[in-house]
């Protein structure tokens, strides 16, 4: 066990490195298969020992080997978070791993969490969510979807388990899409939409609402402090998609355990 949370630590940090470049080029429209990574003041081409994750960082101490400028801390916490991530997904899965069904279900986990944390860094830098990533991440969440389906009753359709994929839409992304049209895309964006489509394929009803719960609660501890203090106007644009990943992967975790402490404690909505 140990040594499998070790090599998904490990392969979260690599991941996690692709990501900070990932999201790099696709804003500037480069090519991020074949591209090499560069520094983004002087442009020079990194070499192989720049590329180690966190570690090339900290024995830089924070700066391009070539032009010496600042290089963001963003780069060792993208990293971190994502290796991080990984191993937390490993130790606090709520389904055994014990078929061929439960391990495809883990690694599709894992990809969305790539998709995921290039979505929360994009968003968190310029306030949208790109269809280049939502829509691959919809996917995901459909065959998710399906083979959880497929899973709970192997060898027959479970008109039941499909009705609960189209029913683990509503919370979120019929939500925002009924606020992205009636608002014309003043309130909400239609890129936190189709992020809500995957989280009620993956989640189903329950788990989404959940989602959304938690991602207002984050949502007013955050932006109500900064209105109080007049750092955020009324009119100032905040990006919803960190928060609605945020409280994803925690309800993807401890979804259940909080459903069921919610239940248990007789709370009333």
């Amino acid at each position: 066990m140990i040594y499998i949370a070790i090599l998904l630590g490990l392969l979260g940090l690599a991941l996690g490195s692709f990501v900070n470049a990932f999201v790099w080029r696709l804003k500037t429209k480069r090519d991020w298969v074949s591209g090499r990574s560069e520094c983004v003041h002087c442009h020079h081409t990194l070499a192989a020992s720049d590329l180690i994750p966190v570690v090339s960082w900290v024995f830089l101490r924070g700066k391009c080997r070539y032009c010496k400028k600042p290089i963001s801390v963003q780069y060792p916490l993208v990293e971190l978070a994502t290796g991080l991530l990984f191993v937390a997904s490993y130790l606090w899965w709520p389904i055994s791993l014990n078929s061929g069904f439960a391990i495809a279900d883990f690694v599709l986990w894992l990809l969305s969490l790539v998709i995921l944390m290039s979505l929360f860094l994009y968003d968190l830098k310029w306030y949208t969510l790109p269809d280049k990533l939502t829509y691959p991440l919809m996917l995901i969440g459909l065959v998710q979807g399906i083979l959880r389906v497929v899973w709970i009753a192997p060898g027959a359709a479970h008109p039941a388990g499909l009705l609960e994929l189209v029913y683990g839409l509503l919370p979120i992304a019929g939500l925002y899409a009924f606020l992205f049209f009636v608002s014309k895309g003043r309130w909400v964006g239609l890129g936190d939409a189709k992020l809500g489509v995957f989280i009620g394929l993956v989640l189903g009803w329950q788990g989404a609402l959940l989602v959304l719960v938690l991602a207002n609660f984050m949502g007013v501890l955050v932006v109500l402090p900064g209105l109080l203090m007049q750092k955020i106007g009324r009119n100032s644009k905040v990006p919803f998609g960190p928060f609605l990943i945020i409280a994803f992967i925690v309800a993807a975790l401890f979804g259940g355990w909080l459903i069921d402490w919610y239940v248990a404690n007789n709370f009333i909505i």
